[in-house]
């Protein structure tokens, strides 16, 4: 049986997002997995009105994650100094259905350090953000409520479907 890999991250929001996904899904079947890209659904006409679309969206997604084996994650910093909320969500929720995870970041380092390297206009004192918080000291990339139920990978979506392959396929009889 072919895996089928719920592709979540912020892709979606690119200018050429659909050819992103069309590259992702490319790249899963290189690794023998089947892609499968939020914005594979197209949305049924008659749907304009922002929350109703924003609902469709949601439940279109939820059912892609129901159809998916496991997940790859985006999970680099998104319009700030935190992982997209929505591909946030996916991962929890894959993670409450026993799904693997694996999630893929560009650098390596604890959170705070990533911080620090790419935003460091949102670190205070060491170990505090901006706003006097404490910045979380695990050693983890990103919050452990993502870290700790995914396989994290420094890297790209191609690292991470190496990983995943090694991971997730069956080894051969014999």
């Amino acid at each position: 049986m072919t895996l089928r890999i719920y592709l979540a991250g912020p892709g979606v929001f690119r200018h050429d997002a659909i050819e992103q996904g069309q590259r992702l899904k490319a790249l899963c079947a290189e690794f023998g997995f089947i892609g499968l890209y939020p914005l594979d659904k197209q949305v049924p006409n008659g749907i304009e009105a922002p929350r109703e679309l924003a609902a469709w969206i949601y439940r279109a997604n939820l059912e892609l994650l129901g159809q998916a084996d496991a997940v790859l994650a985006d999970l680099n910093f998104f319009r700030g100094g935190e992982p997209d909320s929505g591909t946030s969500f996916e991962v929890g929720y894959a993670a409450a259905q026993g799904k693997p995870i694996y999630g893929y970041l560009d650098g390596q380092g604890s959170y705070a350090e990533r911080l620090q390297r790419q935003h460091p206009q949102l670190c205070g004192m060491p170990g505090l953000d901006c706003d006097g918080l404490q910045l979380e000291a695990f050693d983890l990339p990103v919050n452990l409520m993502l870290a700790v139920p995914a396989t994290l990978i420094c890297g790209g979506p191609r690292e991470a479907l190496q990983c995943m392959a090694k991971a997730l396929r069956p080894a051969p009889l014999g």
